[in-house]
C-alpha cells in the first residue's frame, strides 16, 4: 500500500475512533469528514465533509530565523454531519484550535490534523475553526522535481503553491476544487515589503515592525495564494479600463510598463477580467525555472520574466485562476488556454500566423508523450503535452469550427464559469453545444490519441 494513502486512511481511523468514543456532540452522530479527496494525482489533497468560505490569515515573520507565526482563521459550511474534519498543513507546529470558540481536540498526522469539536456539526452549518501554528515553512520538491512551498531569500521568503506548496504555511483544504475568499494580515521587520494577492489596505508601522493587509474578494483555490516578504520596489498604475496595477519587483523590470497593454489585448480576446486588480511579482532570488499564475499576482523568478510568459501568466487568470480545474487531472484545461494565448500574441504583434506555432508544436516528439487530459502520473500534469498539445486541442477546434465561433468559445467557456471549477467533460460538452456539431476527431486524435496521427486527420 501506498505509505501516502496509510497516512490518510490512519486520519479517518482516528476520527472515526474518536467519534465511537465520545458521540457526535450537540446535533447528534455524525461521522468524520474524509481525510482527502481522492484527487487521482493527489489522493489525500484536500478534505470532506465542509466548503471553506474564507481564509483570514494573520501571520508574522522572522527572516533572521526563518520562523512564522501564525493563526488561520477559517469559515466553512459543512456538507454532512460533522463528528471531525481535517485540514492539510505540512511541517508546521500546531499550537491549538477552537471550533466555534470552543476548544476543539487536535490530532496530527503527517500532513493532516485531525479536529473534533467538542460539538458535532450538522449538515448545512456555517461554522469558524481557529488554529495557531508556528514553525519554520518547509521547501517541497514535487513530483517532476521542481522546487514550490515556502522559498527563503536573503531578507525573506516567497511563496509558491502549485500543486501542493500551500500546505507548507497555511491550514486549509488545498484542493483546488474548494475556492474561498481570502484576506491576509502579515508583520515584518521595518524596510521590507510584505506583497500577497488581491487588494492591499494601507501598511500599519509599530516600533520596529510593519503589518501589511491584503484581501482577496473573488475565490481562489488554494495554489494560486501567494506571499512574497522580501526589499522590493512596489508601483500602483492602472490599465486603460481603470484596473488597479499592483507590481513589486527587485531592481528594473521595464516590462512590467506593459502590463496594462497586455491585460487590455487579453480582455478583447477573452472577455472582461475577472478580477478587481492584477500585477506581478519579479524576484530574481528565486531560482525555481518556472513562473507561477498566482492570482492577479503573477510570480517570476530570475529565468522567466519575458513578453511572451508574461502574456502566459496573465491569460490564466481567465483560465486556471476564475476558470479552476475540477481535479489536477484537468490541468491541460489552465496551460492549454495560456500557450495557445503566446500563440494569439505571436499572430497579432509578431505576424507569426498560429498555425506556424502549431506546426512547430507538432514537430515536437516531446508532445506526443502522452494524451494531455490524461498524464500517466503526478510527475506528468506539468508535461510538455499538457502545454503544447492542448493548444493544439484549440487550435484544431478554431480549424473546426470558424474564427468567430471558435473566439466567441474562449469568451463564453471564461463567462460561463467564472469564478467556479470546471472539468474536461464540461469543456467537450460545452464546444460541441457551441459549435453545434461533434468534434470527435478532435478529442480522439489530440485530446486523448495515443501518438502523433498521419495524413488527413493532422
Amino acid at each position: 500500500m501506498d505509505p501516502r494513502r496509510s497516512r490518510a486512511l490512519a486520519a479517518v481511523l482516528l476520527a472515526a475512533t474518536l467519534t465511537g468514543c465520545t458521540g457526535g456532540g450537540e446535533g447528534g452522530g455524525g461521522e468524520p469528514g474524509a481525510a482527502g479527496l481522492g484527487d487521482p494525482y493527489f489522493p489525500e489533497l484536500g478534505n470532506g465533509g465542509y466548503d471553506v468560505r474564507h481564509y483570514a490569515l494573520t501571520l508574522a515573520y522572522e527572516p533572521r530565523t526563518g520562523r512564522l507565526t501564525g493563526t488561520a482563521d477559517i469559515t466553512a459550511r459543512a456538507t454532512q454531519t460533522l463528528s471531525a474534519f481535517n485540514l492539510d498543513l505540512t511541517g508546521l507546529t500546531v499550537h491549538g484550535a477552537t471550533v466555534d470558540g470552543a476548544p476543539a481536540t487536535v490530532h496530527r498526522s503527517g500532513s493532516e490534523v485531525t479536529l473534533r469539536p467538542g460539538a458535532g456539526l450538522r449538515s448545512g452549518d456555517t461554522f469558524r475553526t481557529v488554529i495557531r501554528y508556528s514553525g519554520t515553512p518547509v521547501t517541497l520538491t514535487d513530483a517532476e522535481g521542481a522546487r514550490e512551498g515556502w522559498l527563503r531569500t536573503s531578507d525573506g521568503a516567497v511563496a509558491l503553491g502549485e500543486p501542493t506548496g500551500s500546505t507548507t504555511w497555511f491550514p486549509g483544504n488545498h484542493h483546488p476544487s474548494d475556492k474561498a475568499t481570502y484576506a491576509l494580515t502579515v508583520t515584518v521587520p521595518n524596510g521590507l515589503q510584505a506583497i500577497s494577492n488581491g487588494e492591499p489596505a494601507p501598511h500599519r508601522p509599530s516600533g520596529d515592525r510593519t503589518t501589511f493587509t491584503w484581501r482577496s474578494t473573488e475565490p481562489m483555490a488554494s495554489y494560486l495564494a501567494t506571499l512574497a516578504i522580501g526589499r522590493y520596489e512596489t508601483k500602483t498604475s492602472r490599465t486603460p479600463d481603470g484596473i488597479p496595477v499592483h507590481t513589486a519587483a527587485r531592481g528594473n523590470a521595464p516590462l512590467l510598463a506593459r502590463i496594462p497593454e497586455l491585460l487590455a489585448w487579453e480582455t478583447k480576446r477573452f472577455g472582461p477580467y475577472p478580477f478587481t486588480s492584477t500585477g506581478a511579482i519579479v524576484d530574481p532570488q528565486i531560482d525555481v525555472q518556472y513562473a507561477l499564475e498566482t492570482q492577479s499576482r503573477p510570480f517570476f523568478d530570475k529565468n522567466t520574466f519575458d513578453a511572451s510568459t508574461l502574456v502566459h501568466e496573465l491569460a490564466h487568470q481567465w483560465y486556471g485562476n476564475s476558470v479552476s480545474p475540477e481535479s489536477w487531472r484537468d490541468m491541460w484545461l489552465n496551460e492549454s488556454f495560456a500557450t495557445y494565448a503566446e500563440w494569439l500574441y505571436a499572430e497579432d504583434f509578431a505576424d507569426t500566423p498560429a498555425q506556424d506555432s502549431f506546426d512547430e508544436a507538432f514537430a515536437d516528439d516531446d508532445n506526443w508523450a502522452f494524451p494531455p487530459a490524461d498524464p500517466p502520473t503526478a510527475a506528468d500534469i506539468s508535461g510538455p503535452p499538457v502545454y503544447g498539445r492542448g493548444a493544439m486541442v484549440l487550435h484544431k477546434i478554431r480549424q473546426a469550427v470558424g474564427d468567430d465561433t471558435f473566439f466567441g468559445i474562449l469568451r463564453g467557456w471564461a463567462a460561463k464559469h467564472r469564478h467556479a471549477n470546471a472539468s474536461t467533460e464540461d469543456f467537450v460538452t460545452y464546444v460541441e453545444d457551441e459549435a453545434g456539431e461533434e468534434l470527435t476527431t478532435v478529442w480522439d486524435t489530440y485530446l486523448y490519441g495515443d501518438g502523433r496521427p498521419t495524413g488527413p486527420s493532422a
